[in-house]
């Protein structure tokens, strides 16, 4: 791949066979790339500004390579159209459950505000449960404009209570 720079992603579920779904995100995400790929394990994690009553989530991360040329509007289209084909249905209803939530964390050096995407994504330094996959398969990255790492800044949030790694024992 001529110019590749990397693609961060999140992943959550906590509706249906949340484990079986990423397992789907990850092969369908493996399509947008001819490059090397790192998958995190998978994450159990308590829901954060969540409905009350919300399920327990599965969250993993992805890094793998796209090409320089990609235009990071359309490639989040790309993950927009592999959540619907996995069967998520957007509402009104903020950070309601959902069968898959596919976030584009980072993308390459790349730093935007537009209304339709936000690079890096303007929460994921905060959230443990993004966190703690990602510092899992890139410790060493640090977000544009942070000089801190994945791992440096998972280690200074006031606590990563609630997201540990899953098991199929899990409830």
């Amino acid at each position: 791949m001529k110019n590749p720079h990397k693609a961060l992603i999140a992943l959550g579920s906590n509706l249906g066979d949340s484990e079986g779904i990423i397992q789907q995100a990850f092969q369908a995400l493996e399509c947008l790339t001819q490059g090397a790929i790192s998958r995190s394990s998978l994450w159990k994690t308590e829901p954060v500004d969540c409905p009350e009553g919300s399920p327990c989530f599965v969250n993993a991360a992805m890094s793998f390579e796209v090409s320089t040329d990609t235009r990071p509007e359309d490639f989040l289209r790309k993950l927009l159209a592999i959540e619907s084909d996995l069967g998520r249905e957007r509402s009104v209803v903020i950070n309601e459950p959902r069968v898959i939530d596919i976030d584009l964390i980072c993308l390459g050096s790349i730093r935007m505000d537009s209304p339709f995407l936000t690079l890096p994504h303007p929460r994921a330094h905060t959230r443990p449960f993004v966190l703690a996959p990602l510092a899992e398969i890139e410790p060493d990255f640090s977000f544009p404009g942070f000089h801190a790492t994945a791992t440096e800044l998972l280690k200074d949030l006031p606590s990563e209570e609630g997201c540990v790694p899953y098991t199929k024992t899990q409830p």
